[in-house]
């Protein structure tokens, strides 16, 4: 009987189990929109030659906005972006979304003739620059606008460039009247400023260097206009 009893209480003891514990149910990961842009921005960046005009394609289609404000120490002005200029539209609608031109200043003047905007001696727009990408614009020239006062156009790189490929980072404003129509075929207008002109009269009349630049610093900030 002592034998039985004994038995009983170790077979008890043995067949004792603890249960093992539950697999952690797998986390998943929910990805806004926002940062998919982001994510896909990151892997466009920086821009080149070959990859600017198909990646301004796609960016026209997705962001068709065609109006923006310039503000300045002397007031603010709107410009309309051409539809028929699409790559020029996109690529100015995008670096005012990256904030390219925020801290940017007019950076030429020259008397009767342009503003000249887009570029600064800071350390940061440079690195702007790095960041988006080292890519020209080919001219549109052909779609009908001429340099009249008040139209907006980008300026030509510096490098040697007898195509006249564009500077994406910089633009110039005619202040001229009636316009400055010996820049026909040569530059791309691609904007018209619509209310403010008397800022770009302003900007005009400033006091520059030898270099054209303006001895009082014109910064801006350009935001996009919702309809």
């Amino acid at each position: 009987m002592f034998f039985s009893g004994l038995w009983f209480l170790v077979s008890c003891n043995t067949t004792t189990t603890h249960p093992k514990p539950l697999p952690k149910p797998k986390q998943t990961t929910v990805v806004s929109s926002e940062q998919k842009n982001t994510i896909k921005k990151k892997s466009t960046l920086p821009l080149t030659d070959e990859s600017a005009i198909p990646f301004l394609q796609r960016y026209g289609a997705e962001n068709p906005e065609n109006k923006v404000r310039i503000e300045t120490p002397l007031g603010s002005f709107d410009i309309m972006l051409y539809e028929k200029t699409p790559y020029h539209r996109a690529n100015f609608v995008f670096l005012t979304k990256q904030k390219y031109f925020d801290g940017t200043y007019f950076h030429r003047v020259v008397p009767e003739f342009i503003i000249q905007g887009g570029n600064s001696d800071n350390l940061d727009t440079g690195q702007k620059r790095r960041n988006i990408g080292k890519y020209l614009l080919p001219p549109d020239t052909r779609k009908g606008y001429k340099h009249h006062r008040g139209i907006v156009s980008m300026p030509s790189s510096d490098i040697e460039n007898p195509h006249k490929l564009a500077s994406p980072y910089e633009f110039f404003i005619v202040q001229k009247s009636p316009g400055a129509y010996h820049l026909d075929g040569s530059y791309t207008p691609f904007g018209e400023v619509i209310r403010g002109m008397d800022v770009v009269d302003a900007i005009n009349t400033l006091p520059t260097d030898k270099r054209e630049w303006p001895l009082t610093n014109m910064r801006m900030r350009v935001t996009v206009l919702k309809e």
